[in-house]
């Protein structure tokens, strides 16, 4: 019983966590592949790189004033990527640990009314794997204590 108490206190916390940032979603195109949405953050952090890289070299003494502001430009249009694709990326992860949440709620209210305490533990155990190892996954990637 102790077990399915902590079961719960474990849902609850990754609800909360599932429930916060639903402005981002509205943000950003969905995605539920939290490896696409790493992949494509690093490509436009990369771009960023090598645009800022390319707006550094340019030589004061005969860049002119239309290739600095294209450089400038090309720059911005970089960071609103970054910044698109790391929400994007943020709501892949939130994406991984609600759909986690949501298919252990949906085992527990599939349960017959005559579960044993222990019935349920053992029939609920993989969903718990499940969202243990999301809610493990997005404590690393945000380096929770």
């Amino acid at each position: 019983m102790k077990r399915f108490l902590r079961t719960a206190a474990v849902t609850t916390a990754a609800l909360v966590l599932a429930g916060g940032g639903a402005s981002a979603a509205f943000a950003v195109d969905p995605t539920d592949d939290p490896g696409k949405a790493a992949a494509d953050l690093c490509a436009n952090i990369n771009q960023l790189s090598s645009d800022t890289a390319a707006l550094n070299a340019l030589n004061p003494s005969t860049a002119t004033k239309d290739q600095i502001k294209d450089a400038t430009d090309k720059v911005q249009e970089d960071w609103k990527d970054v910044a698109e694709s790391t929400a994007t990326w943020n709501q892949a992860k939130k994406n991984a640990v609600k759909t986690a949440s949501e298919n252990l709620k949906k085992a527990y209210e599939n349960l017959p009314g005559d579960t044993t305490g222990s019935q349920a533990v053992t029939k609920l155990a993989p969903q718990v794997q499940a969202l243990n190892a999301s809610i493990r996954d997005a404590r690393r990637e945000l380096t929770c204590p």
